[in-house]
C-alpha cells in the first residue's frame, strides 16, 4: 500500500507577504521586516504582517459580524486557508479534516479580556468561546463549512509540523483522504515579550541583523519575535498537481532537565531526523531549513545534532527567523515554505550573516526542523 502524501497547496498570510511571487522575492532579498513596536513602555524589534496582509485580514474580520470578535491569530488561520483550499481546488463538496494549532493561542484577546477582568471585575460575554485552544480550527472550519474532524492543540513552536504529523496519520489510516494542517500566531503582545524578555532570549541588538540565527559563535541570545499564519493542503497519493510530497516524518522528545532544556546535542532532534530519514541516505538531503530561532543555546545544539546525523555529508543548511523572526506555533509551517520554494526555484536562500554555502547540485530533498519548550522536536522530509 502506498504511503505517499502530497502537499498539494501551501497557503500563509506573514511579514514576507500572502502571495507566492512576493515571498520569493523578499526570500531572495538581504534585507530582514523587523520594525520597532512600542510594547511593554518601549520599543522592541517585532516582525509585523505586511500592509497588503494587514488589509487581507481587516476585510475578512469586517466581512461577518460574528468575526469582529475574532482574535488575529484566528483571522490569520482563515485567511490563510480560504487561499489554500482555492489553490488545491477542494469544492464546497470535499469531505476534509483540520488541524490548525498555536503555541499561545487568542493572544492578544485574552490579554485584553483578563486586564479588563482585573480593572472592573467583570468578564465579556464571548471572552471564553473567543480565547478556547480549539478556537483556531473551529472558526476555519465554520468558514470554510467542513465536514471532516475539526482539531486544535499547542506544542509550542512544533505546534504546525505536529498538525502536519497528525494530517499524516489520519490520511494513512484511510479515515480521510484529505487534510488541511499548520499553525497561526499573533503574539505581539505586552506580557508574550516580557515573557521572552525574562527568558533573556529577546534580542536588544541594533546590529544590520539583530536576529543572530545560524550564527553560532554569537554571545548573546537574539531571538525576536514574528506574526503569520500558514497552512497546507494533505492529499493522500501521489498527486499529479502536488507542490512537493512527503516522504519521511519523525519525533521525538528531549528528557526534561528544565522547564525550556534541549540537551548540549539535541538528542530529541537527533531522534527525530533518523526517524524522518528511515529511508533515505543522508547524502541525497540537499538542505535543512533548521528550527534556529536566534538563542544562543538552543541554534548549537541543533547544529550539534545535525553533525552528529550527517557527520561529513553536511547538507545546506538555513532558517527564515533572521529575516521574519519567531513566529511560535506558525513557525514549522512557514519553514516548510521556503523548503518548497527552494525546490521549486532550485535556488538556495542562505542567511547573509552566515558562512557562505555553495549549491553544488539541485534542490531535490529538503529536510524541516521545528522543537518547542519540553523537547517536542519534529521532522519532516519533503522531495520534489
Amino acid at each position: 500500500m502506498s504511503t505517499i502524501i502530497s502537499i498539494t497547496a501551501l497557503a500563509s498570510i506573514s511579514p514576507l507577504g500572502n502571495d507566492s511571487k512576493t515571498i520569493w522575492e523578499n526570500y531572495l532579498s538581504a534585507e530582514h521586516f523587523f520594525s520597532k513596536k512600542q510594547l511593554d513602555h518601549q520599543e522592541t524589534l517585532v516582525a509585523v504582517l505586511d500592509e497588503a496582509s494587514q488589509k487581507i485580514v481587516s476585510e475578512l474580520q469586517h466581512s461577518d459580524i460574528k468575526y469582529k470578535s475574532l482574535d488575529k491569530s484566528v483571522l490569520y488561520a482563515m485567511a490563510a486557508s480560504r487561499k489554500a483550499i482555492a489553490d488545491a481546488k477542494w469544492d464546497k463538496e470535499s469531505v476534509f479534516g483540520i488541524n490548525i494549532g498555536s503555541s499561545r493561542g487568542a493572544t492578544e484577546l485574552f490579554e485584553n479580556h483578563y486586564k479588563e477582568y482585573l480593572e472592573t471585575g467583570k468578564a465579556q460575554t464571548l471572552a471564553s468561546p473567543t480565547t478556547t485552544l480549539g478556537n483556531i480550527a473551529s472558526w476555519v472550519g465554520h468558514d470554510l463549512q467542513c465536514t471532516g474532524p475539526e482539531i486544535s492543540h499547542s506544542i509550542t513552536c512544533s505546534t504546525a509540523l505536529h498538525a502536519l504529523l497528525n494530517g499524516v496519520a489520519w490520511l494513512r489510516s484511510g479515515m480521510v483522504d484529505k487534510f488541511l494542517v499548520g499553525g497561526s500566531e499573533a503574539p505581539l503582545t505586552d506580557f508574550t515579550i516580557g515573557q521572552m524578555r525574562a527568558l533573556k532570549i529577546y534580542s536588544h541588538s541594533e546590529d544590520t541583523y539583530p536576529n543572530q540565527a545560524l550564527n553560532f559563535d554569537k554571545k548573546l541570545s537574539s531571538m525576536i519575535l514574528g506574526e503569520g499564519g500558514a497552512v497546507c493542503c494533505l492529499e493522500f497519493g501521489k498527486k499529479d498537481n502536488a507542490l512537493a510530497f512527503i516522504e519521511g516524518v519523525g519525533y521525538a522528545t528531549e528528557i526534561l532537565e528544565h522547564n525550556i532544556s534541549i540537551s548540549a546535542e539535541a538528542i530529541c532532534f537527533q531522534k527525530s531526523m533518523k526517524m524522518a530519514l528511515a529511508d533515505t541516505k543522508i547524502e541525497e538531503v540537499d538542505a535543512i531549513v533548521m528550527h534556529a530561532p536566534g538563542t544562543k543555546v538552543g541554534d548549537l545544539t541543533e547544529y550539534k545534532a545535525i553533525q552528529k546525523i550527517f557527520g561529513d555529508h553536511l547538507p545546506l543548511l538555513t532558517t527564515n527567523k533572521w529575516k521574519i523572526g519567531h513566529t511560535f506555533g506558525a513557525s514549522g509551517m512557514l519553514s516548510v515554505e521556503l523548503a518548497i520554494l527552494m525546490m521549486e526555484h532550485n535556488q538556495f536562500i542562505g542567511v547573509p550573516f552566515a558562512k557562505a554555502q555553495i549549491q553544488s547540485k539541485p534542490i531535490r530533498k529538503v529536510l524541516v526542523n521545528a522543537v518547542g519548550f519540553g523537547g517536542n522536536a519534529v521532522s519532516v522530509l519533503l522531495s520534489l
